[in-house]
């Protein structure tokens, strides 16, 4: 059951500027899209990938790390990894489960030339962007679950971009068309106020100590 007592206490360590930037900032989030970061080699394109989560406004990050598993790039990810939620597996099926028990979607990004283009593409129904390693791909556990392939039209000579790259692309696109449309993409009341906790919380120097302190008054 949430403490409302303990956030109203909490948040007076805030200033009124904080507590308005959380909830502009929110406002903004949603759960209705999701990325998945499949075995990416690069330690700082996971990273980018979740910087770019946060400035879209995407506030689940699913990583997979069965072979290439290591710690996030703080300096690349900027603080990022504070304000979205990142969830960590050791193997692809248990996540590409997690998600279809969640109700999304699978979206594998592949430059497949049966793919559906980013253009023509448009999430009706809560959607998991999954994004693979840098020379592989995704896996053939994730094509085989896929319900929908995609990829990000190109005219150039080049034939690929950075995972990193194509993940912006991809995630500021799909974002922008969800916040456009009809669909019930943001959070709900209860899961905005679950957040303001948890990053009011991350605001606060000592806050295991403040909340030992207010409990035992």
């Amino acid at each position: 059951m949430f403490d409302h007592d303990l956030f109203a206490y909490l948040e007076s360590y805030l200033t009124e500027e904080r507590k308005q930037r959380f909830l502009e900032v929110l406002q903004h989030r949603t759960n209705f899209l999701t990325v998945a970061i499949e075995d990416v080699y690069q330690m700082h394109n996971t990273s980018a990938i979740i910087r770019s989560c946060d400035v879209f406004g995407v506030q689940q990050v699913h990583v997979v790390e069965d072979r290439f598993a290591k710690q996030l790039d703080k300096n690349i990810a900027m603080g990022a990894e504070k304000w979205v939620d990142v969830h960590k597996y050791r193997k692809t099926r248990d996540c590409v489960t997690r998600l279809k028990e969640e109700g999304y979607q699978i979206i594998a990004t592949t430059p497949h030339d049966n793919s559906t283009l980013l253009n023509d593409f448009f999430p009706e129904s809560k959607s998991a962007i999954f994004f693979g390693t840098e020379k592989a791909g995704l896996s053939d556990e994730v094509m085989q679950q896929a319900d929908v392939f995609l990829k990000i039209p190109m005219v150039g000579f080049s034939e690929s971009l950075n995972v990193s790259v194509s993940a912006a692309i991809i995630i500021q696109d799909l974002a922008q068309k969800v916040r456009r449309s009809g669909l019930d993409w943001q959070l709900s009341e209860d899961e905005i106020l679950e957040k303001r906790m948890d990053w009011t919380k991350k605001s606060i120097n000592h806050v295991k100590g403040i909340i030992k302190r207010y409990r035992s008054e």
